[in-house]
């Protein structure tokens, strides 16, 4: 066997440092749009409750290192972060559940400035299906079973609890391989399916619970 011509073999990021990157990100763009050229790791875990050695470690994963007492050019890091994370590359979604929180999603623009674009939409309700929201169509979800689904991998779940798991294995069988989950249940899906739940019910019970101990300690 010839060693080196063997494929190398890649490791996941850890999701800690993903969900971190974007915010790093986010700081870079409001740095860059206040003129700086450069920052550095100890400015960007200050304002981001991160230890430096922790940003520098996240950093490295792009590939970019910043300079002796200078720190990271701006410009190139916010680049090089966007294409590390996919948010130049334009992925299409199909969004299943067309109420309140997926309508939402539809009018939401920072979606597509992050990679992501919603192409169609699916739904049981006979008041939604067959109208447009932002350019989109909503079609009933039997379309969806009826189609070639074979370019759009990417589908965003939010559709009520009890149905969740009933859509969520609908969507694999015709072709989706990763999942946007919105709802509060946790879903089964195969090892080859990708699942990402956002919970926003259990970001607000975290909320309230932290306020209630803020409160309980200061009366």
């Amino acid at each position: 066997m010839d060693v080196g011509s063997s494929k190398k073999k890649s490791y996941p990021v850890p999701e800690p440092a993903l969900r971190r990157m974007p915010c790093y990100l986010a700081y870079l763009k409001l740095a860059h749009r206040r003129g700086n050229q450069y920052v550095s790791s100890t400015l960007i875990a200050r304002d981001n409750g991160v230890d430096p050695t922790q940003v520098t470690k996240d950093l490295s994963y792009t590939g970019i290192s910043g300079k002796t007492r200078v720190g990271y050019e701006v410009e190139p890091l916010i680049d090089a972060l966007e294409d590390f994370l996919g948010f130049r590359v334009m992925d299409q979604a199909y969004l299943f559940g067309a109420g309140s929180l997926g309508t939402a999603l539809l009018h939401d623009h920072g979606l597509v400035q992050y990679g992501l674009k919603i192409v169609e939409a699916f739904d049981v309700n006979p008041i939604v299906v067959g109208t447009q929201i932002k350019d989109v169509s909503i079609h009933h979800v039997d379309e969806f079973k009826h189609r070639d689904n074979q370019n759009v991998k990417i589908g965003i779940l939010t559709v009520p609890a009890e149905n969740a798991q009933d859509v969520a294995l609908m969507m694999i069988d015709n072709g989706i391989r990763a999942i946007w989950n919105f709802t509060p249940v946790r879903i089964a899906v195969p090892d080859n399916v990708i699942v990402q739940n956002t919970s926003l019910y259990a970001h607000l019970a975290v909320m309230f619970n932290r306020l209630n101990v803020i409160t309980s300690n200061a009366e």
